[in-house]
């Protein structure tokens, strides 16, 4: 697949399409081989565990609200304006400790399988098959940490 010419309104995704992602409300706004990007709408309390892309550098643009970010060894705090950068083979995990919603452009490239993921991702809640289809996909989560 390669990249169209074109716009994706702020107000739509791509194809019509959302997914519900660990609690999280994705839209996908670009997807090619090359790349995929998605507005990720990112409840209080909600998080995505640690995993890591083998495949992929992923980033985050956070355009409203707070997001810590565990990226290695190392606990980052990201407000609005930031740029999260989170290169490929290192682990990470987000989370949304603040007190209010918040809302993110996020982007992977390349984009590898991840739409497909967050396709097979829809609305999975059960952790175990959440892992399974993940790695599927080339996106490994990892046990949690202990202290």
């Amino acid at each position: 697949m390669s990249q169209q010419l074109g716009i994706t309104p702020a107000n739509e995704s791509l194809e019509g399409i959302s997914w519900n992602v660990v609690g999280h409300t994705y839209t996908p706004k670009f997807h090619s081989e090359n790349a995929m990007i998605w507005d990720a709408l990112i409840p209080v309390g909600t998080f995505v565990p640690e995993h890591i892309h083998p495949t992929q550098d992923e980033w985050i643009i956070l355009l409203e609200g707070n997001l810590e970010v565990e990226c290695g060894d190392e606990l980052h705090h990201a407000g609005p304006g930031d740029v999260v950068r989170m290169p490929m083979g290192i682990p990470h995990g987000i989370y949304n400790r603040s007190q209010s919603d918040a809302r993110a452009v996020f982007g992977v490239a390349p984009s590898r399988r991840l739409f497909d993921l967050f396709g097979a991702l829809d609305g999975v809640t059960d952790p175990a098959e959440l892992v399974r289809l993940s790695a599927l996909h080339e996106v490994d989560f990892l046990p949690p940490r202990t202290a």
